[in-house]
């Protein structure tokens, strides 16, 4: 007999992939204007990030949407600021905390100093009724129902819509195109990459990775990087095309896979290029994946680092199973990480 359907590894996080692009498609079309509105986030000459880990990745990719489209500073801030220092000034600044389970103590002391320091409070959060829901001015909810495995994935892509949501709201003429990039990504709900099989391959070979990207690639390539480790505890650090030339480029004298997350941005195209000729050049093996090459080159920047995710992640969840791994629930690993 087979085990029983419970016991399935991989069938907690493989069900959650499943349900991303309909958490995507909700997620980024909600209309926040009015409570955005309310709070004045439009008059903030500044906007922090505060997450950890998955969440972290998902804050990234958002600072470069909203710096792009806004002209405004946005960049994280550690929650140890908050939680453990005296924290600083926010006064004219709005902080946006991203959890999803709105359990840890050190965001809920984050929401708490910020909003004791003059600073506003938008918490994209999963979990409703939470402790960091509580602290904060305002929630902006995911929606994307229980996350089983320890590993986030959905509540991942429904964090960066939300996001885009929220950006929305500051920015009118970005909720259309947002729109439009939500309906496409559900569009495109369980294809799978065409080199899907060649970097299972790849992964199950490597013993180091690099994942690489730009812009709001480089916040998914953080994303896959810490995905590869949790899920299939292979060695993955995430750069941007940017710096990746720099001294980690030597690496590439040892066996090295190095994945390229390309959003389709025209402006960083010529970074991503110089990076994988370099490699390549250098010996490395170098996959590149594109939402263009699954006809989808019309998603905001943000989108299509959300989209990437989606279909990486089956990706990691068979390169685990085939190694022998249960990446719904690692051996070292717990759903919520209490820290300060």
């Amino acid at each position: 007999m087979g085990k029983p359907l419970t016991q399935t590894p991989g069938r907690h996080m493989a069900s959650e992939i499943a349900e991303a692009p309909a958490v995507f498609a909700a997620a980024c079309v909600a209309d926040h204007s009015a409570q955005i509105t309310a709070l004045g986030m439009a008059e903030c000459h500044a906007i922090y990030t505060i997450a950890r880990g998955s969440s972290d990745a998902a804050a990234n990719v958002l600072s470069y949407e909203f710096m792009r489209e806004l002209g405004k500073p946005m960049t994280s801030l550690p929650p140890s600021i908050f939680s453990v220092g005296k924290g600083v000034d926010m006064a004219g600044t709005a902080a946006v905390l991203v959890s999803q389970s709105g359990a840890s103590e050190d965001l809920v002391r984050s929401a708490k100093g910020v909003r004791a320091a003059g600073g506003k409070v938008v918490a994209l959060v999963n979990q409703s009724g939470s402790d960091v829901e509580a602290a904060s001015d305002v929630t902006l909810p995911l929606n994307a129902g229980p996350e089983l495995a320890v590993p986030a994935t959905k509540s991942v892509i429904g964090s960066i819509a939300a996001g885009m949501a929220l950006l929305g709201a500051m920015k009118p003429d970005y909720a259309a195109r947002s729109a439009a990039s939500a309906k496409r990504f559900a569009g495109l709900e369980g294809q799978a990459h065409p080199k899907a099989a060649a970097l299972t391959s790849a992964l199950l070979r490597a013993h180091h990775v690099y994942v690489v990207g730009r812009d709001t690639g480089f916040g998914a390539a953080h994303e896959m990087a810490l995905k590869l480790k949790e899920c299939c505890a292979i060695h993955a650090e995430a750069y941007s095309s940017s710096e990746v030339l720099h001294g980690p480029l030597q690496l590439v004298t040892n066996p090295l896979l190095i994945v390229m997350l390309d959003t389709g941005q025209p402006d960083v195209q010529a970074s991503l290029d110089t990076a994988e000729a370099r490699f390549t050049g250098a010996g490395g093996t170098v996959i590149r994946l594109r939402p263009s090459d699954m006809g989808a080159d019309d998603m905001t920047p943000a989108a299509a680092a959300a989209y990437l995710l989606y279909l990486t992640y089956p990706i990691i969840l068979n390169v685990a199973l085939a190694l022998g791994l249960n990446p719904d629930h690692p051996a070292t690993l717990s759903k919520v990480t209490q820290t300060t």
